[in-house]
């Protein structure tokens, strides 16, 4: 183990307290699983932002669509075709 030094604001070190307590660990065990839970954490999405992604797609997914299957259908086939014959009608 390392000893190490790390300044926390009094509402933090009462959590900290609490939840050693609770738990019946030690203070440094406590913060120990914190960390490891946090770093696993990391690049993930909270809940609270799953739960704003999934409301934004469902608001999307309820508007009416702005062409027409048939429109869409063009410009899909447009697009494959040109894919066939190298790409860009026009040189850039």
């Amino acid at each position: 183990m390392v000893k190490v030094t790390f300044t926390l604001d009094e509402a933090t070190v009462a959590k900290l307290a609490d939840a050693a307590k609770r738990l019946s660990k030690p203070k440094s065990e406590v913060v120990r699983e914190a960390v490891l839970d946090y770093h696993a954490r990391i690049g993930r999405l909270s809940e609270r932002e799953r739960l704003r992604m999934l409301r934004v797609l469902d608001e999307y997914l309820a508007k009416a669509p702005t062409r027409s299957q048939a429109e869409v259908d063009r410009e899909l086939r447009e697009i494959r075709a040109a894919r066939r014959t190298g790409g860009r009608r026009t040189p850039v």
